[in-house]
């Protein structure tokens, strides 16, 4: 098989996850923009996780060119991806039990806020403690998943349940379990995933929502501008000194 033809076959498999989300989770994606223009409209603060790759959709709508000022990484230390060494310590505190607690007992995240937890399986510790207690302190959870998982896969909590068992909201991706999309001859692992793809989209999506939400209620987005067009250290400037008090990667 050519090189050309398994790169094909991912972008048609890509494709067609990117058209199934965009038609299956349309109400949900509909519910968490207007979930997130509740949040800004209130003067709540937005927050995102992801823990491994699932940090990366997290970390693509934070502090970005055409992305909402006031969403702001809800970082755990060690579990953003593979800046941790050995890489694999990431993946091990993901199962452990507690480190959500201390982790959200020392952020600035209080009820009202809202926070979008991204985890392709939902079956760890980390994300499901991490649903559990912020909706206990009264923020909205959104989730971003696979629910595959949940009939695929055994939850790792100790509650026996998954992270869409604790969200206000929850994103399907429709990534299949093992999260790959290609088998081909003569390899021997399934290969060639998806899910940053899909879930970043869904992130972008939402958040596209919520812009147009704040804009049919009176509200200007406070969105931020490239810093390489002309006039955009100026615009982003003024929108971080208007909302200085719900951006907190600046501190």
């Amino acid at each position: 098989m050519s090189d050309s033809k398994l790169a094909g076959q991912f972008f048609d498999a890509a494709i067609g996850l990117l058209e199934r989300v965009r038609d299956e989770e349309a109400g949900a994606v509909a519910a968490a923009g207007a979930a997130i223009a509740d949040t800004v409209a209130s003067g709540g603060r937005l927050f995102a996780f992801g823990a491994g790759h699932s940090s990366l959709a997290a970390q693509d709508v934070v502090y970005r060119a055409g992305g909402l000022a006031l969403m702001n990484l809800l970082a755990v230390p060690g579990t953003l991806g593979v800046d941790v060494m050995p890489a694999t310590l990431g993946s091990a505190l993901e199962r452990v039990d507690g480190l959500a607690s201390a982790v959200l007992d020392s952020s600035p995240a209080r009820s009202g806020d809202l926070l979008v937890i991204i985890s392709l399986s939902g079956r760890n510790a980390l994300p499901v403690e991490m649903a559990q207690n912020a909706r206990a302190l009264g923020l909205t959870v959104v989730g971003v998943t696979s629910v595959a998982y949940t009939s695929g896969t055994k939850s790792r909590h100790v509650s026996g349940g998954f992270l869409r068992d604790h969200c206000d909201i929850v994103l399907d991706s429709k990534i299949a379990v093992g999260d790959a999309e290609l088998t081909a001859d003569g390899v021997e692992a399934p290969f060639a995933p998806a899910s940053t793809v899909v879930t970043s989209a869904l992130m972008q999506a939402m958040m596209a929502t919520a812009a147009g939400e704040l804009v049919a209620r009176g509200i200007e987005p406070p969105l931020l501008r490239s810093g390489n067009v002309d006039g955009g250290h100026e615009w982003n400037g003024r929108v971080m000194r208007e909302y200085g008090d719900r951006i907190f990667y600046r501190h």
